[in-house]
């Protein structure tokens, strides 16, 4: 495997600036995972490293080498998109063999046979390998496409929400295969997605892309916790982080340039009684039973803002219950969302 090194990408589509100065370093092993919105220059970002786009500025390093002007098929990088792109015409067997009989790369047969084996076991098909690839479920079939990269040894694989059209079971099941396949192999892996509950569980570091801008690069931790900007915030979390203007917790301590306070579920305490002025009063509008907790959604008194805590399966509460919140461990943010130190 082999590292990656981004230094000042950008690139262009007429009025659209989808990468915006781009420097990213991955190093040779790691998982690190492109998290962001539809429109926010994560697939522009992987076309540009595979070579599919040529950069307006800025230079694509792999292994050490400057590639910024090579060929797609002289990268050595495995793509997997979001659709399968499997030859429906061909088995299994034959799908996987496919990279591994290209003119570029010839491969004695009994090789190719070993490695389609040994990747169709790993991914757990090897009974699927004389089916046609049109005889197989969604999930079997995603399967196959990322089979197809595995059976190529390349210096980087680039995946691009691969997982986005399986249904909740599939693609919780195949996160999990993803990254043991990922440490068994200890492949240098770039994974784009929109879904934050893949980069939280997949991810060595999760890179947040606003506009085309790389505003944040950390563990999954360090992003949860130490939010560059409220946008990043935003960005992880499940629920949503509560995000107050500073004038409906006025009694709470913090920067005066603060405009707008942040805090999540698992930090808002609601108490059925207390005299401390910081403790805002509420109303219980709606409660998610979930296992081992409660989303109990609260409104603020005089106001239409509507906050979400986490409170424990064994605090009961119901729809109209009078109640005042405590924000624990609160982010601060300015009025263009930056994060500001307590």
């Amino acid at each position: 495997m082999a590292d990656l090194r981004l230094a000042g990408v950008a690139k262009r589509f007429g009025a659209v600036q989808a990468v915006q100065d781009l420097s990213l370093d991955v190093a040779s092993g790691e998982f690190i995972v492109l998290l962001g919105p539809s429109g926010a220059g994560k697939t522009t970002t992987l076309r540009l490293i595979a070579g599919l786009e040529t950069p307006d500025t800025g230079e694509v390093h792999i292994g050490g080498h400057d590639v910024t002007g090579l060929a797609p098929a002289l990268r050595d990088v495995a793509f997997v998109f979001q659709q399968y792109s499997l030859y429906p015409h061909l088995s299994v067997y034959d799908n996987l063999a496919f990279p591994l009989r290209s003119p570029r790369r010839p491969t004695p047969e009994d090789e190719v046979r070993r490695k389609v084996t040994e990747v169709a076991q790993m991914l757990r098909i090897a009974d699927k390998l004389q089916s046609p690839a049109t005889r197989l479920s969604g999930g079997q079939m995603q399967r196959v496409a990322i089979g197809r990269a595995l059976v190529r040894s390349p210096a980087l694989y680039l995946m691009d929400e691969p997982l986005s059209s399986l249904d909740a079971k599939l693609r919780n099941d195949l996160r999990l295969e993803l990254k043991r396949i990922q440490q068994d192999l200890g492949a240098t892996l770039v994974y784009v997605t929109h879904d934050q509950i893949e980069a939280l569980t997949m991810a060595t570091r999760i890179g947040v892309l606003e506009q085309g801008r790389l505003v944040q690069v950390g563990t999954p931790q360090q992003i949860y916790e130490d939010p560059v900007s409220s946008y990043v915030a935003a960005r992880l979390g499940s629920p949503r982080i509560n995000l107050v203007p500073r004038g409906l917790v006025a009694g709470l301590a913090g920067p005066g340039r603060a405009v707008t306070v942040g805090v999540r579920a698992e930090h808002l305490r609601l108490h059925r009684d207390s005299a401390d002025a910081s403790h805002r009063a509420a109303r219980v509008k709606r409660i998610e039973r979930l296992s081992d907790q409660h989303l109990v959604h609260v409104g603020l008194d005089d106001s239409d803002q509507e906050l979400i805590t986490a409170a424990p399966a064994d605090e009961s509460f119901a729809p109209g219950d009078v109640v005042r919140v405590e924000l624990l461990r609160p982010l601060w943010f300015d009025a263009e969302g930056r994060r500001i130190a307590a």
